[in-house]
């Protein structure tokens, strides 16, 4: 089966289609990515406000095994697997970023802009990784990366700054 362009019916077939479209971020008409990362900055408030630090890191970790899961299920139920609308890869790889940074408006948006300019632009070794791993790790892998990639620039700016 393959859906081009898959709708709230689709994303309620299965628990893991809700997940990977990131609670329907996904069905964005445009830059579906971008709304996944916007996504992921209300969902990460949130846990950080119900759970200690320890807490919100398994959180985090567990939610990769997980994407790797969720992703996979519905890039099958897709016919894609890194289809365009799977975007708890974005979410996860920004929550990692959120909480190594100062939860203040600044280093979040400079964070956000960073994640998704690596995000698209996929420098060496995120592009090698989005051409030749077409596996649901490969999907949740790519985005890890852009993640790294913000947070060194991150870190680079704020001991610049300091």
């Amino acid at each position: 089966m393959s859906i081009l362009q898959p709708d709230w019916r689709f994303l309620r077939q299965h628990p893991a289609h809700m997940i990977a479209l990131g609670l329907g971020s996904g069905l964005s008409p445009v830059a579906p990515g971008t709304a996944g990362t916007l996504m992921a900055v209300p969902l990460y408030a949130a846990l950080a406000a119900l759970l200690p630090p320890a807490g919100l890191w398994l959180v985090i970790a567990l939610s990769l095994p997980f994407g790797v899961w969720a992703c996979g299920v519905a890039g099958r139920h897709l016919g894609e697997i890194d289809h365009g609308s799977i975007v708890w890869d974005e979410i996860v790889a920004f929550w990692l970023v959120l909480a190594c940074i100062p939860w203040r408006i600044a280093p979040v948006v400079a964070a956000f802009v960073l994640f998704r300019l690596f995000d698209v632009w996929k420098p060496f070794p995120i592009g090698w990784l989005d051409r030749h791993i077409h596996t649901p790790l490969g999907v949740m892998l790519d985005d890890l990366l852009a993640a790294g990639y913000a947070l060194a620039i991150l870190e680079g700016g704020m001991r610049w700054l300091q």
